[in-house]
């Protein structure tokens, strides 16, 4: 029983894989069960059963790329002191996912996906989407109880001028391929944050690759 078990979750997990693969490449709305079915050389009553409708297996993929963005952007961040150490890790492994393994960002990819509707996928972005700029704004406060950062500082103007930069970086690197888009895009951020830093503005230096 163990090892039919063991089988089970290993089968799906390699369905959530292909799925969020593939989401990653034609976007959410492109998932089927037939065609993850397909690529695993399984039938599709296996992967119902393992995952259930659509709609889970949609579900599934964002949970797995939550979990991808936590673990490869805030939780290595957590190491450094709080304030602007951290909010510069954060943003030197948030813009390195664009050009990494992982590659496409469903937040980003999602957000024009889902713009026009109204349903529970796009609730789950959405939530999601907040979540991130949640994390991101309660660095920038604790960076200004810290003393790091200005205290007149526009907080949310930072936070949307941040969300732009990677959306920005996303098309230079996935669409219009600018070899350099990477370092500049750590330039634009050492520029968007000099103004409002109390400490030593960072070195601008190239994101590193993971």
């Amino acid at each position: 029983m163990e090892a039919k078990t063991a089988r089970s979750e290993l089968t799906q997990s390699a369905i959530v894989d292909v799925a969020l693969e593939m989401a990653r490449l034609d976007g959410l709305d492109s998932l089927s069960i037939g065609e993850v079915a397909k690529r695993l050389n399984l039938s599709k009553s296996g992967v119902f059963s393992r995952i259930g409708s659509r709609e889970a297996l949609q579900t599934a993929v964002l949970d797995a790329f939550e979990k991808t963005f936590q673990q490869e952007v805030i939780l290595p961040a957590l190491r450094e002191p709080r304030g602007l150490p951290r909010m510069d890790a954060m943003v030197r492994a948030w813009l390195a996912r664009v050009d990494g393994p992982h590659g496409n960002c469903l937040y980003v990819a999602g957000a024009f996906e889902y713009d026009d509707r109204d349903d529970a996928m796009r609730d789950r972005l959405l939530d999601g989407v907040r979540r991130w700029r949640g994390t991101l704004r309660r660095t920038l406060v604790q960076a200004q109880d810290a003393g790091q950062l200005r205290a007149d500082a526009d907080l949310d103007q930072l936070i949307f001028e941040l969300d732009g930069l990677f959306t920005a970086l996303v098309r230079e690197v996935r669409f219009l391929r600018t070899p350099d888009a990477l370092d500049r895009a750590w330039t634009s951020y050492g520029r968007l944050m000099a103004p409002v830093r109390l400490d030593a503005a960072p070195p601008i230096a190239p994101v590193p690759i993971p």
